[in-house]
């Protein structure tokens, strides 16, 4: 039977498991892909926790990790178009793909690129794609300075690239192991830290233009002080207090027109996905590890065997 590597309730690494479940059946809309590769995520050890997005429905366990998949479509359902037995694809899948197989709906599945590694592709609907919403989002002309927390991780490495495709200038606050990353992506990079505004403002006296807060917390409140228009403050990682700032939360689009465009900034040179480390399925909880403690630069990838 095929593996997955599940939680079986809600809690810490103690509920997880790699076990054997049936073979899913695509449905209506629906896909069935031979994973060769899923991306690993903050939230995926968070919804393990409990965390559920709004009006999302709270998952029957056990729970398949995993958010962000490429493979090989195996099976079509009903009313499927667009999408052949055989076809390579990436997106994000119903219910988890740190699995052998998964099921994509077609609304968030794009084909894969000849040119881009299953690898890479599984690095792309989460973390890519909410870079991509993030900066189009703000709508910064070329020559704008953003400012990105985070900017080692794996949505962080992708807005940086991103927003110095527009042509923006990227400050990027990221811990000093990660000075090399943010720097060679072409940011100037400050330190992470309780000080960290003080580094921003030697180099930006006057302000930012905008944040793209990847952290939340304390480190969003004092970003909050570098901008002055407000409207310009977006994060994914403290939706629970940006409103207080008067800032927004990321908007995230979910369409395969985003995998899509995303897809050409790979093939285009623009955008690496920048996967630092791979694992194998069976060494799943290793990878979730890896990102749950924060030591990933980058992005993390678990391969499946064809």
């Amino acid at each position: 039977m095929p593996q997955a590597y599940v939680f079986t309730q809600y809690g810490g690494p103690e509920t997880e498991a790699l076990v054997e479940q049936d073979r899913p059946v695509p449905g209506p809309g629906r896909l069935l892909v031979a994973v060769r590769a899923a991306g690993v995520n903050p939230v995926d050890f968070k919804q393990r926790t409990g965390y559920q997005r709004p009006g999302q429905q709270r998952r029957a366990l056990p729970a398949v990790f995993g958010n962000e998949v490429a493979g090989v479509v195996e099976e079509v359902g009903e009313g499927v178009t667009g999408f052949a037995i055989g076809d390579e694809v990436f997106g994000n899948p119903v219910a988890g793909g740190y699995a052998e197989y998964a099921l994509l709906p077609v609304e968030v599945t794009a084909h894969k690129p000849a040119g881009v590694s299953f690898t890479d592709a599984a690095a792309l609907p989460v973390a890519a794609a909410t870079a991509y919403d993030g900066v189009r989002q703000l709508g910064l002309p070329a020559g704008a300075t953003l400012l990105v927390t985070g900017a080692g991780g794996g949505v962080g490495v992708a807005v940086v690239q991103i927003a110095r495709a527009e042509g923006l200038d990227v400050i990027g606050v990221a811990s000093a192991g990660k000075k090399d990353l943010v720097e060679s992506l072409g940011a100037a990079h400050v330190p992470s830290g309780p000080d960290f505004a003080e580094g921003v403002r030697a180099l930006a006296p006057d302000g930012v233009d905008a944040v793209y807060d990847l952290v939340g917390g304390e480190v969003l409140r004092a970003a909050a002080g570098l901008v002055a228009d407000r409207t310009k403050l977006i994060t994914a990682g403290g939706k629970d207090i940006v409103a207080d700032l008067g800032g927004s939360p990321v908007v995230r689009a979910r369409t395969a027109a985003v995998l899509d465009e995303v897809a050409r900034l790979v093939v285009d040179g623009a955008l690496d996905p920048l996967v630092t480390r791979t694992f194998p399925l069976d060494e799943a909880a290793e990878a979730l590890r890896t990102v749950e403690e924060g030591h990933a630069r980058g992005k993390i990838v678990i391969e499946v065997a064809a």
